[in-house]
């Protein structure tokens, strides 16, 4: 038998970092609601659609090919190209597949980036409400995270979040290193526009920050145009700006775990080497399903886009019939991120939620700090789905 002492022991001899890594909020709900009969899971970033077959089959093709040996960790030269070619056509400059390294995912692509830049000690700025896991991922390096609010023009669908560019520089410091900007933003659909990100680069520049550029859900933009603002549209080449990168939104590959990194190329080697001793690389089965998605996948991307807008459109017109519902309407990702009104606990009112409606969201107290009550709810579904979650929510929040 292993006593609680004993193991208490052992949590006291683990590194401070490993100690103090910060857990999800969101996975307590999670669990919380795991399993019960006819719930509406809205609290993950996903869909409900599964991974289109013309990316599955060049994995299956590639399997039946023998290629199960060892990875360049930087990834397949046939990857690289065709991230390279993928990035030309959507930004219309070009690209170079030296820029491109392949990692596990976009976690993996911001924990390369962040071990590129940060040392224990070092400071890096988030704007919040920000995804969790910008914040975890620099503790357990050491580094610390300064939470700057960002602003909000007011609580209503013609609302708008945005980022207060003064703050940002107020909370810079002697230690302060980098900036994550994450836009189209996780949770609150904020999309920056070109203004903000030319004032986020100046002040980068003006004190020698770096930059890491979270912008995966670039094409989740709901005004008509083909994709959001970028760092790309403003950036010169040798601007201290790192991009991560994930397969998991565009094309339904949240479980394959593949995305990448964009860096200058004199940082490659040092990307490279970092990869190797974390994951030594992605399977090239993996990496052909991830080409097959790059070069034939733009389809599959503008439907899961249109679906997403119109599930934006169901649960906002639906929630703010409850009269006690705040938010700005998103423009861009796919997540409603609300108020409710005489609320001051996000973990009980989610886990309430299950309880009383059946539909799991995840808590704003993971995304922010504050008393509010805060929600993030995912609208990547089918629109029945929705429909029918956002009545459940709507009668048990009125």
């Amino acid at each position: 038998m292993f006593s609680n002492q004993s193991t208490s022991n052992l949590t006291r001899t683990i590194s401070p970092e490993a100690l103090g890594a910060p857990p999800s909020g969101i996975v307590e709900v999670f669990t919380y609601g795991w399993g019960r009969p006819g719930l509406i899971p809205l609290w993950a970033g996903e869909g409900d659609m599964s991974t289109p077959s013309f990316i599955t089959e060049a994995t299956t093709r590639s399997l039946a090919a023998g290629e199960t040996f060892y990875t360049p960790n930087r990834g397949i030269p046939d990857f690289r190209a065709a991230v390279a070619r993928y990035m030309s056509r959507l930004y219309g400059q070009e690209f170079s597949p030296d820029r491109f390294l392949c990692t596990i995912g976009g976690m993996h692509a911001l924990q390369v980036a962040m071990r590129l830049i940060l040392s224990a000690g070092d400071e890096f700025i988030v704007p919040s409400p920000a995804w969790p896991n910008f914040i975890g991922c620099g503790k357990v390096i050491g580094a610390i995270p300064v939470d700057v609010p960002m602003g909000l023009t007011n609580e209503g669908p013609n609302g708008r979040w945005f980022l207060d560019v003064d703050r940002i520089a107020s909370a810079i410091g002697p230690r302060t290193r980098a900036i994550v900007i994450n836009s189209p933003s996780n949770p609150t659909g904020w999309t920056a526009t070109r203004a903000e990100l030319e004032a986020v680069l100046a002040l980068a520049r003006k004190h020698g920050l770096w930059i890491i550029a979270d912008e995966i859900y670039g094409q989740f933009v709901f005004d008509g145009s083909a994709r959001a603002p970028s760092f790309h549209d403003v950036m010169e080449e040798d601007d201290k700006i790192i991009f991560v990168q994930t397969f998991s939104k565009n094309w339904a590959m949240t479980g394959w775990r593949i995305g990448w990194i964009e860096c200058h190329p004199s940082l490659a080697q040092s990307a490279e080497n970092l990869i190797q001793y974390s994951s030594s690389g992605v399977a090239t089965f993996l990496q052909r399903g991830a080409i097959a998605a790059l070069d034939h996948g733009d389809s599959f991307l503008h439907h899961q886009v249109e679906r997403a807008k119109k599930g934006c459109d169901i649960v906002c017109e639906g929630l703010s019939k409850t009269g006690r519902v705040r938010f700005a309407k998103p423009e861009g990702a796919f997540y409603l991120y609300f108020k409710v009104d005489g609320a001051k606990d996000p973990m009980g009112i989610a886990k309430r939620l299950v309880d009383e409606a059946n539909v799991g969201l995840a808590p704003g107290s993971a995304f922010a700090t504050g008393e509010d009550a805060w929600l993030r709810l995912c609208f990547a579904r089918k629109a029945e789905d929705l429909a029918e979650a956002t009545a459940r929510l709507v009668k048990a929040l009125s």
